[in-house]
């Protein structure tokens, strides 16, 4: 066990609080490690150090920025599978789940490579006569990041690379659950030749969100999280006249039409459903039977009990733990609801059991059909392996159901029929849209582009709209008044 350090001014150092939290293994419920409640001058030194380097930093060419981000995922390239291993011993995840929890962080790195594409302003010559007007994009200063447990390499990755590539510097205070990952990220930029001071990394709870929240150094900030702290996160940063960008809770739903391939159908919901345990904003947590796609329940019901749960290097595991005991104790509170309110309950995951690790966070595939819209395991968002089977008759009864949820993170349909997918995509109102795909998360230079409860702000995450988010634009209108004749006789004069 050990203590997980701050990273202030391009150094590693112990926290000189007397309050500590407790990094579990969730596998096993030991305590692996212990993260500090950075203090508050501690918090003071790291805006501080983040204020002064950005003056520094912001006057740093941008091809020598997107040099840093190239010499960072190589050596996230390098490093890729030692991190995944912290990555799945303080999380519990699937040494193959949490090999894409990097990989992806690493596609945004390498999209930050290309910001001198992404910071070009726009030029128009003669906007009148003998006046120029271009536009110029310029960083806004101290940026700030507060991430969630189930994504400790992909989620930073999408904030703190692109927002210091386009010239800010950034404090990031990670999930005080699973902190280990985030820091070796920290040390990998360090190695990568990122100045001083350029990135900071900050622990705690409450009080340290509070302080990123209120303090007026800090221009922006970016959250994903559930959707109570990310309405608190997005009402408290911008009453304090800040940019935030909140990303909070999600119920996905996926459609199946009768013409769909039944096999993928199945496939996709099982590996979408239980995936990562739940424990993800794009799972799909709610399978829409439209017609006689309704008769495929009993075959899905099968697949989904041959999954299991798992360590995170046991060969054929399926998805690992729930991240805390607490976690756990509300989504079998959850599937009680279920079973009171009148679902019918096919696959029951409560009391799940894994040989070996009889003190782990276990959930076992949980399946309900005949789900309303009125039952709690409806309207609140589970976050664990818990699939709600709901059937209509229509395509148009599927969009209706799918349009009312409060949430609009991500939907997908699947069919075969290609007037269908059109109308599923233009008429639905959810951010982000997979057809035959089941968790349709973009690469990163689209943005990740939640609507409705599902997110709250004006510009998404990564993509072209982080950088907007990370920036200003400055507009300027020049006017020369030396005339072609005078130009010419100061040339000639100097000339001589």
């Amino acid at each position: 066990m050990k203590n997980v350090p701050l990273y202030l001014e391009g150094e590693f150092v112990q926290s000189q609080t007397d309050q500590w939290i407790d990094v579990t293994d969730p596998a096993t419920n030991e305590v692996i490690a212990k993260a500090p409640c950075t203090t508050a001058d501690e918090m003071t030194r790291a805006i501080e150090s983040a204020r002064k380097m950005f003056h520094i930093w912001k006057e740093t060419p941008v091809s020598e920025r997107a040099r840093v981000m190239m010499r960072y995922q190589a050596l996230l390239k390098e490093n890729h599978d030692q991190i995944a291993e912290i990555l799945s011993s303080e999380t519990g995840k699937t040494f193959e789940d949490a090999k894409g929890d990097v990989w992806r962080g690493i596609e945004v790195v390498e999209h930050a490579a290309n910001i001198p594409s992404m910071m070009m302003g726009e030029t128009v010559e003669n906007v009148a006569r003998d006046i120029d007007t271009y536009s110029i994009t310029q960083p806004l200063g101290v940026c700030a990041g507060i991430t969630p447990f189930n994504f400790p390499a992909m989620i930073p990755l999408w904030m703190f690379p692109l927002a210091i590539a386009c010239g800010n510097t950034f404090i990031l205070k990670p999930s005080e659950q699973d902190p280990l990952t985030p820091m070796r990220l920290a040390k990998l930029f360090e190695e990568a030749g990122a100045p001083k001071g350029v990135l900071q990394v900050v622990h705690g709870a409450k009080e340290q969100v509070d302080r990123l929240l209120t303090d007026p150094v800090i221009k922006a900030v970016s959250f994903v999280g559930s959707v109570p702290v990310g309405r608190y996160i997005y009402e408290t940063g911008t009453r304090h006249m800040k940019r935030v960008q909140s990303l909070a809770g999600a119920k996905n739903h996926m459609v199946i039409l009768p013409d769909a391939d039944k096999q993928q159908v199945i496939n996709a919901l099982v590996g979408a459903s239980v995936g990562a345990a739940g424990q993800r904003c794009m799972a799909i947590s709610v399978a829409v039977f439209v017609g006689e796609a309704q008769r495929w329940i009993p075959e899905l019901k099968q697949a989904m009990a041959a999954a299991r749960p798992g360590a995170w290097n046991e060969a054929g595991a399926s998805y690992g733990p729930i991240i805390s005991r607490k976690a756990k104790e509300k989504i079998e509170h959850l599937i009680g609801r279920g079973e009171a309110e009148g679902a019918n309950l096919l696959l029951d995951g409560r009391g799940c059991k894994v040989d070996g690790l009889p003190n782990g966070n276990w959930v076992g595939p949980t399946l309900f059909s005949g789900v309303t819209e009125d039952m709690e395991i409806y309207k609140e968002e589970i976050f664990g392996p818990v699939l709600s089977c709901m059937e209509v008759d229509t395509l148009g009864d599927a969009i209706e159901l799918v349009n009312r949820s409060p949430y609009g993170n991500g939907t997908s349909l699947f069919t075969s029929s290609g007037g269908a997918a059109r109308r599923y995509q233009h008429e639905i109102d959810v951010g982000q849209v997979g057809i035959n795909v089941p968790i349709p998360v973009p690469l990163p230079f689209f943005s990740f582009t939640g609507w409705k409860g599902s997110f709250y702000g004006d510009q998404h995450a990564y993509g072209k709209q982080a950088v907007r988010f990370y920036t200003e634009t400055k507009t300027v209108t020049a006017r020369w008044f030396s005339s072609d004749a005078q130009a010419e006789t100061n040339f000639s004069i100097r000339m001589r």
